[in-house]
């Protein structure tokens, strides 16, 4: 290991897990489990270290765990459970995992599979049973027993975007090439507005780079698709940030929408790739009114200062202050509502639904071209 990549923050759990592998004899004669494409998301990740301690899909001991205290039975911080839903045990004690087109990915060694309930998970992890809630409506569609143990990838999925599938040890690789110790990370799934260009670039006043990593597996019915998604972003950073300071890769996971639970698998991930600072903003993961403007912030409190090991970055409600002219918050702007534009995604995909031209105040005019072409498209 470089000098510079030692100063960056250890993986979580302290070692960059690899399960990729050859091929072995004989695997197209092995029962063949299909898995779901979040499912092929979560393979892809346990793969490439992302999903770092884990090297497979969690037994029942991690799960129950998970579920019920935010930590791994090891006692590390684990906030989401990464299992695998089958309707029957399979027969051998390995088998091959497979897409939904058959395409063959990798094997597992079975270790047990186990019954589970979904109303339980759905409440404990989504604080939910409605199933007008997209995590919980996938959960309950979803198979009704778990199958666990250790994977081995052979044939990794092939990205939308090559030039931007860079795994953990990838992006280690670039920011300890740059000099960056300090990196801080950005989940986003949709395109940049001005609100989140402002706490980016308040984020990176204070660190050496910015990761900005958009999410490129399964998200929900009416989110912007993620090509025209990457084609902003790579508009904006052209135009509006300092190319040597900020990295654009992508996220292979897909949407839990679990809101404050999601919020700290994110920043546990980011930090396999690299970060020791995460953003956490405005009802970070969340969907509908499930959860409280600010619940995925404060959810960080439930854990022991340091025990994450990648620092939360904390920003309220950001808006556009006519009277100041520029982007503010109530930390910084003295001036009341009326002379507030509030900023959301939300926002600008209804204008773009009307065919109305986000204003400067809302989004770059570069960004709004390409969002107002592909509306048109």
């Amino acid at each position: 290991m470089s000098t510079e990549a030692a100063k960056l923050v250890s993986p979580h759990g302290g070692e960059l897990i690899d399960r990729t592998g050859s091929r072995p004899d004989g695997v197209e004669s092995l029962e063949a489990v299909i898995l779901s494409s979040r499912e092929l998301s979560d393979l892809e990740m346990i793969a490439n270290g992302a999903l770092s301690p884990l090297r497979g899909f969690l037994g029942r001991e991690e799960y129950e765990s998970v579920l019920e205290s935010m930590h791994l039975a090891s006692g590390l911080p684990w906030s989401l459970p990464v299992c695998l839903a089958v309707d029957e045990a399979p027969k051998g004690d390995r088998v091959a995992l497979a897409g939904e087109d058959g395409r063959l990915y990798g094997v597992l060694d079975v270790s047990e599979v186990f019954d589970y309930d979904k109303k339980r998970e759905a409440e404990l992890c989504f604080r939910t049973t409605d199933t007008a809630h997209p995590g919980v409506a996938r959960l309950f569609d979803q198979k009704s027993r778990y199958l666990a143990g250790e994977v081995t990838v052979f044939e990794r999925q092939t990205p939308e975007f090559p030039e931007l599938a860079l795994d953990p040890v990838d992006t280690r690789a670039v920011f300890a090439e740059r000099g960056w110790h300090r990196v801080v990370g950005f989940q986003t799934r949709n395109p940049i507005h001005r609100a989140h260009e402002y706490l980016t670039k308040v984020a990176l006043e204070t660190v050496d780079g910015l990761l900005i990593h958009p999410l490129v597996g399964d998200t929900k019915a009416g989110d912007i698709s993620v090509q025209v998604r990457v084609e902003c972003y790579r508009t904006l950073i052209e135009c509006y940030y300092p190319a040597d300071r900020v990295l654009v890769a992508a996220f292979p996971a897909a949407m839990r929408y679990a809101g404050p639970r999601e919020a700290i698998w994110h920043a546990i991930c980011r930090k396999n790739y690299g970060c020791s600072h995460f953003i956490v903003g405005r009802d970070h993961a969340g969907v509908g009114s499930y959860y409280g403007t600010y619940d995925a912030q404060m959810i960080f409190d439930e854990f022991e200062p340091h025990e994450l090991d990648v620092e939360p970055m904390m920003f309220e409600h950001s808006f556009w202050c006519r009277r100041c002219g520029s982007m503010a918050s109530t930390k910084t702007c003295p001036h009341g509502p009326e002379d507030r534009t509030m900023l959301s995604g939300t926002k600008v995909r209804e204008m773009l639904a009307a065919g109305k031209v986000p204003p400067i105040e809302f989004t770059r005019p570069e960004v709004a071209e390409v969002l107002i072409k592909a509306s048109h498209r």
